[in-house]
């Protein structure tokens, strides 16, 4: 029997796969919990449908990160901060701020991310990964300066 998965399922396959399972497990677990629906001629036609338009959209939202990548790598962030006398910051720099200072640009980055390899303490210049979009990732460089 064969049957689309609607949504990944352990040590069987993933969302929109056609995979061969045997009839009383599709009939009486995939099918009643909503894991799977039958490959008939117009189910997989409708599946080639949805694949093709999820690869072109998919491709269109990769294509702008890529471009955001691009303006990014070359730029220098600058990040305010509180300091005292000696050139140390009151707390840390964290990835909000970095966002912030990134939004600033016109840039949208989720905190999320964002990763900082090392606490950041005093004033200087550092990097940090910035994760745009699933396979693009960029390092940005960012300058903190005082308030």
């Amino acid at each position: 029997m064969e049957v689309i998965l609607k949504q990944d399922v352990k040590n069987l396959g993933e969302k929109d796969d056609v995979v061969k399972v045997k009839p009383g497990y599709g009939r009486n677990f995939l099918l009643p919990k909503g894991l799977a629906i039958i490959a008939d001629t117009t189910n997989k036609k409708i599946l080639a449908e949805t694949v093709k338009q999820r690869a072109f959209k998919e491709e269109k939202i990769k294509t702008a990160a890529n471009t955001a990548a691009a303006k990014l790598k070359d730029m220098v962030v600058k990040v305010g901060a509180k300091t005292g006398e000696s050139g140390k910051i009151f707390g840390s720099v964290n990835a909000i701020q970095i966002a912030d200072a990134i939004k600033k640009l016109g840039f949208e980055v989720d905190r999320k991310h964002i990763t900082i390899k090392d606490d950041i303490k005093t004033i200087g210049s550092y990097t940090a990964d910035v994760r745009l979009h699933k396979e693009v990732i960029v390092k940005v460089t960012f300058e903190v300066v005082t308030e």
